[in-house]
């Protein structure tokens, strides 16, 4: 049976046959390197956030409360910005946990969907305030983030995945 439908497949045969063998492999791991590149770049991202003090602090050069300020009047959301100036540093911490989280689950397969959404969010809301300004469109690399995220929320992780073995798991008798 296919994976991808209820028919039983034929069995190919020659140089076809191996042709079709190598597509049904390669369509199957096709997102496996955006979600590796996703996964690291987003615990990496969480980390850096979570090891600079100067990021989680309120005030001061590189701090996330002074990068917000910066950026509320030129904004899409500037109350989503005000939002977070109620308390920088923990926002600070929400974002850089939120990646963690979004990283590890996408590099795990682990709830990928929910992961793929989380970073999703995640990505709206930093090109909605932090990069809205960027002109054009196309330098600001959260645009591409969030669209980066969408295949693996449609998705999810069907192959590598802790998702995938739990499935496999429920399904034995």
């Amino acid at each position: 049976m296919s994976e991808y439908t209820d028919r039983p497949r034929r069995p190919a045969s020659g140089l076809k046959g191996r042709t079709d063998a190598w597509r049904a492999t390669a369509s199957r791991y096709a997102l496996l390197p955006l979600r590796i590149f996703l996964g690291v770049t987003f615990v990496y991202a969480g980390l850096d956030k979570l090891t600079d003090p100067a990021f989680l602090a309120d005030t001061g050069t590189g701090s996330i409360g002074e990068t917000m300020r910066g950026v509320r009047d030129s904004s899409a959301l500037p109350g989503l910005v005000d939002l977070a100036l109620r308390n920088p540093s923990g926002f600070g911490y929400a974002i850089a946990l939120g990646e963690l989280a979004v990283g590890l689950g996408t590099l795990l397969g682990l709830f990928a969907r929910v992961a793929a959404l989380g970073g999703a969010l995640i990505s709206l809301s930093l090109w909605l305030t932090v990069s809205w300004q960027v002109q054009p469109y196309y330098l600001g690399n959260d645009l591409a983030y969030l669209m980066a995220w969408l295949p693996l929320l449609l998705a999810g992780a069907p192959v590598l995945s802790a998702d995938r073995l739990l499935a496999e798991r429920r399904r034995m008798p």
